[in-house]
C-alpha cells in the first residue's frame, strides 16, 4: 500500500503542502527550543536545523480525536490538522520533529529503530513507550506544567496533561529513579541506555512487560479514537460500538495499575536492597513519600498503601540489624494498621489540596 492510500485509510486527507519558508521557520524555532531546553546534552542547533529542513510538511484533514500532527516515516513528512494556524505550528511540530530526528535506517533506507521502538519485517515493538518518551521531552521543551488529571477513572499525575497523559504518567513513575540524560540519549539517539538501566534495576522480563504494557495501552487508545469516529458516522450498532469503547477503557485502567504495581514492586525493592546505613533508610522513606504523591489512584486502589506498610516493616527490621547487628521480629499488627491509617490520611489530604488549587 502506497503512502497516500495508507494516509487515507488512517483518515488523513492532504489539503496542501506547507511552503518552504514556513518549514524553515519551524525548523529554526524547533532546533533552538530543543537546544535551549537541553543545553548540556551535546546538541548542535545548526545540525538539527539543517536536518529538519529536509522534512516535507502538509496541512491535512485529520480524524476527530487524533493528535493535531502526525509524522510519517515512510516519506519523512509531517501532517498538521488544517485547523491549526501557521503561528501555532511550532508547538505541534516539536513531537513529530523529534520522531524524525530519532530515525535509524540501514544502507537501503529501511527503518530499524526510532528512539525506544524497534522495527522488523514482522513487528514493531516499543511504540507506546517511545511516544511517551517523546511527549515527556516535548512537554519540557514547550514548557507544559505537570498536573493532576483524571482519565479512564484514574486520578493521576502526568507531565503531559493533554497528549499521551496515561503513558507519560507511568513513564514519570520509573523516571523517578532514572537520570533524565539516560532517557534523553535513548529517545534522541536511539541508544539502549534506558533499556539497560531498567533491566539493571529490575530484570529483562520486567522490561519486556513494561514495553508490552505501554504498547497495549497505546493500541487501545487508537482503537477508541477509531470507534468514536465510527460512532459519529453510524446510525446502527451504536450500543455494540459503545460496549467496545467501554471495554477498551476498562482494559486501559486495568493495564495501567498492573504496570504501576510492577514499577512499585520492582524499582523500590531494588532501592531497598541498596540500603547500607540508617541515613539510607531515612532517605528511602522520604523518597517513598514523594513517590506516593505522583502515582495513579482510584477509590478502590490499595496496592501502594499495602506495599508502603510492608516495606516500612522491613525498614524497621533492617534498622535494628544495622544498629544492633542482630535480628528483629516484624512489627505488630497494631503498628501495621497505624502506618496504613496515617499514610492514607496524608495521601488523601495531599490530593484534595491539589484538586482545590
Amino acid at each position: 500500500m502506497n503512502v497516500e492510500k495508507q494516509l487515507q485509510k488512517d483518515g488523513i486527507i492532504v489539503i496542501e503542502k506547507i511552503p518552504t519558508e514556513i518549514v524553515e521557520n519551524i525548523a529554526n524555532s524547533v532546533s533552538q527550543k530543543i537546544k535551549n531546553t537541553f543545553p548540556d546534552y551535546g546538541l548542535n542547533a545548526n545540525e538539527i536545523y539543517n536536518k529538519l529542513c529536509e522534512l516535507n510538511m502538509y496541512k491535512a484533514k485529520m480524524p476527530e480525536g487524533m493528535q493535531e500532527a502526525s509524522y510519517c516515516y515512510k516519506n519523512s513528512s509531517i501532517y498538521f490538522n488544517s485547523n491549526i494556524s501557521n503561528e501555532d505550528l511550532v508547538e505541534f511540530a516539536i513531537h513529530e520533529c523529534i520522531h524524525y530526528l530519532q530515525e535509524v535506517k540501514d544502507s537501503n533506507g529501511k527503518l530499524l529503530k526510532m528512539g525506544l521502538s524497534t522495527y522488523s519485517k514482522f513487528k514493531t515493538i516499543g511504540t507506546g513507550l517511545n511516544e511517551a518518551a517523546v511527549q515527556y521531552l516535548s512537554a519540557r521543551i514547550i514548557g507544559i506544567e505537570p498536573d493532576f488529571e483524571k482519565y479512564y477513572n484514574i486520578d493521576l499525575f502526568t507531565p503531559s496533561p493533554s497528549y499521551y497523559p496515561i503513558e507519560c504518567s507511568l513513564l514519570n513513575e520509573f523516571m523517578f529513579f532514572i537520570d533524565e540524560v539516560i532517557l534523553f540519549n535513548s529517545t534522541f539517539f536511539s541508544t539502549d541506555d534506558l533499556k539497560n538501566k531498567i533491566i539493571e534495576f529490575t530484570s529483562i522480563s520486567t522490561y519486556n512487560k513494561i514495553i508490552k504494557g505501554f504498547d497495549y495501552i497505546t493500541s487501545l487508545e487508537e482503537k477508541i479514537i477509531l470507534l468514536n469516529n465510527k460512532l459519529q458516522n453510524t446510525k446502527s450498532n451504536f450500543s455494540k460500538i459503545q460496549e467496545k469503547i467501554d471495554l477498551y477503557k476498562k482494559n486501559i485502567n486495568k493495564n495501567y495499575f498492573e504496570l504501576q504495581n510492577t514499577i512499585i514492586t520492582e524499582f523500590w525493592n531494588y532501592k531497598f536492597n541498596q540500603i547500607k546505613t540508617l541515613e539510607d533508610i531515612d532517605l528511602f522513606i522520604d523518597k517513598l513519600d514523594q513517590f506516593g504523591e505522583i502515582i495513579g489512584i482510584t477509590d478502590y486502589y490499595t496496592f501502594f498503601d499495602n506495599f508502603y506498610i510492608e516495606i516500612k516493616n522491613k525498614l524497621d527490621h533492617k534498622a535494628n540489624i544495622i544498629k544492633y547487628g542482630g535480628t528483629e521480629t516484624a512489627l505488630s499488627n497494631n503498628k501495621f494498621k497505624l502506618f496504613s491509617f496515617l499514610f492514607k490520611l496524608k495521601h488523601q489530604i495531599f490530593r484534595s489540596s491539589k484538586e482545590k488549587a
